[in-house]
C-alpha cells in the first residue's frame, strides 16, 4: 500500500507508516519512565554512551544541588537520621479512614489511588509513597519539597491542592482533590493534537499557574502532559511537585539536573546555572506538542535528541498563525537570556499577542468555557484514566498500617527519616 502525499512530493509507504507507529508507540512507553530510570537505561546502551553530550550527560545523573556541588564531600545521612519538619497536625488520620477503590496512577516511590473517605463520604486522590523506595534513592528532599509546595498552594484554580497528609511506619500519604478529566498526555494519545484555540486555552491556564508558583519563588522544573490534569468541566489542573525547587528569587538560580528528557532546556542539559525561564521553555516545548503531536526536538536516539535540543534551530511547520510561530520561537529561546521571561516573567507571556483573545481575569476567575468538556458523570466515572492503571488491583497493604505489627529495623529506620510530615489546614480553612 502506497499513500501520496503531494506536499511531501514523494511516496509514504506501508513499511514507514508502520515506522511511525513504531515511533509513537517506543514515545508514548519512554515517556512513562522517571529521568533516573532513562538514564540508567540509556547508560546501558552502548552507541548511545559514544556520543560525546550523553557521555557528559551520564557523568551527573545523580542530581546535586549547586552549595553541595563544590563543597568536600560528606558521607550520605543515614535512614535513621531525623528530619523533623514541625509538629504533626493531624496525627489520627489512618489508611483505614478510606475505602481504596481503584490505581487512578503509578510512580517511582508508589500509587496514586481514587479513595472514598469513610466518615466524611468525600472522594480523594491518595498518593501513597513506599519510605524504602525513597529512601533507598536518598529522594527524601524531593518528596518534602513537594509536600512543603502543596502547602503554599492556597488557592490557585490551576493547581491541585493538598487536603492533608499523614504517614504509617513504612508509607506516606497525600490526601489531594480527585480531578478525574484525564492527563492532557491521555487525551493528546487520543487526538495526536489540538486546534489552536484549545491549545491557546491550555497554555494561558498552566501559563497562570506556573506564573503563581514562581511567585512564591518556586521553579516548577517538571512541566509536561503527563503532570497537566483535567477537571470535570475541562480546566487544567497542575499536579505532581517532587521536582519544584523552592526560594529561587527572581535573578536566582539552581543547577540540580532533573526534569523529563523531551522537556530538557539547553542550559540544563549543558549543566550551567538556570533559573525560573527554564519552565518557560517547557511551556513552549508543550504548546509545541499540543500543535503538532511531539515534542519540538524529539527523536526515538536520546543522544540524538539531545544534540538536536542543544544545536538544531527550532523547525515549524506553516498550518500555524504568525502569532503562535512567534511565541514558540521565543519560549523555545537556547539563550535563557533571551527568552520571552527572562526580563519580566510571566507578565511578558501574559501579554504576547498570542494571548491577545484571553481575557485574564475572566481566565483565573474560570469564567471562560473550556474547550473540551471531559463529560464525566460523577467521581466513578473513570473512563479518562488509562486501563493501565485502573485495571490493576489494589493491593491489600494500602490501606493497612503495620504499626501493630512487629517493625523491622528498615522499616523503623523509614519511620524516624519522616517525622513531621503529616499535615491538616487549620480548622477554620474549612469554613
Amino acid at each position: 500500500m502506497t499513500v501520496k502525499t503531494e506536499a511531501a512530493k514523494g511516496t509514504l509507504t506501508y513499511s514507514k507508516m508502520r515506522g511511525m507507529v513504531a515511533i509513537l508507540i517506543a514515545f508514548m512507553k519512554q515517556r512513562r519512565m522517571g529521568l533516573n530510570d532513562f538514564i540508567q537505561k540509556i547508560a546501558n546502551n552502548s552507541y548511545a554512551c559514544k556520543h560525546p553530550e550523553v557521555q557528559s550527560i551520564l557523568k551527573i545523573s545523580q542530581p546535586q544541588e549547586p552549595e553541595l556541588m563544590n563543597a568536600n564531600p560528606s558521607p550520605p545521612p543515614s535512614p535513621s537520621q531525623q528530619i523533623n519538619l514541625g509538629p504533626s497536625s493531624n496525627p489520627h488520620a489512618k489508611p483505614s479512614d478510606f475505602h481504596f477503590l481503584k490505581v487512578i496512577g503509578k510512580g517511582s516511590f508508589g500509587k496514586v489511588l481514587l479513595a472514598r473517605h469513610k466518615a466524611e463520604e468525600a472522594f480523594y486522590a491518595v498518593k501513597v509513597l513506599q519510605k524504602k523506595a525513597i529512601l533507598k534513592k536518598k529522594e527524601e528532599k524531593h518528596i518534602m519539597s513537594e509536600r512543603n509546595v502543596l502547602l503554599k498552594n492556597v488557592k490557585h484554580p490551576f493547581l491541585v491542592g493538598l487536603h492533608f497528609s499523614f504517614q504509617t511506619a513504612d508509607k506516606l500519604y497525600f490526601v489531594l482533590d480527585y480531578i478525574n478529566g484525564g492527563e492532557l498526555f491521555y487525551h493528546l494519545q487520543r487526538e495526536r493534537c489540538f486546534l489552536e484555540p484549545r491549545a491557546r486555552f491550555y497554555a494561558a491556564e498552566i501559563a497562570s499557574a506556573l506564573g503563581y508558583l514562581h511567585s512564591l519563588n518556586i521553579v516548577y522544573r517538571d512541566l509536561k502532559p503527563e503532570n497537566i490534569l483535567l477537571d470535570s468541566q475541562g480546566h487544567i489542573v497542575l499536579t505532581d511537585f517532587g521536582l519544584c525547587k523552592e526560594n529561587i528569587e527572581h535573578n536566582g538560580t539552581t543547577s540540580t539536573f532533573c526534569g523529563t528528557p523531551e522537556y530538557l532546556a539547553p542550559e540544563v542539559l549543558h549543566k550551567q546555572p538556570y533559573d525560573r525561564t527554564v519552565d518557560w521553555w517547557c511551556l513552549g516545548a508543550v504548546l509545541y506538542e499540543m500543535l503538532y503531536g511531539l515534542p519540538p526536538f524529539y527523536s526515538r536516539n536520546t543522544a540524538e535528541m539531545y544534540d538536536n535540543i542543544l544545536n538544531k534551530p527550532l523547525q515549524l511547520k506553516p498550518n500555524i498563525t504568525n502569532s503562535a510561530r512567534h511565541l514558540l520561537e521565543c519560549l523555545l529561546q537556547k539563550d535563557r537570556t533571551k527568552r520571552l521571561g527572562a526580563k519580566d516573567d510571566f507578565m511578558e507571556i501574559k501579554n504576547h499577542v498570542f494571548f491577545s483573545l484571553i481575557n485574564w481575569d475572566d481566565l483565573i476567575n474560570k469564567k471562560i468555557t473550556p474547550p473540551f468538556n471531559p463529560n464525566v458523570s460523577g467521581p466513578n466515572d473513570l473512563r479518562h484514566f488509562d486501563p493501565e492503571f485502573t485495571e490493576e488491583p489494589v493491593p491489600n497493604s494500602i490501606g493497612r498500617s503495620p504499626d501493630s505489627i512487629l517493625l523491622t529495623a528498615s522499616v523503623k529506620e523509614a519511620a524516624e527519616a519522616f517525622l513531621g510530615f503529616s499535615y491538616a489546614p487549620p480548622m477554620d480553612s474549612f469554613l
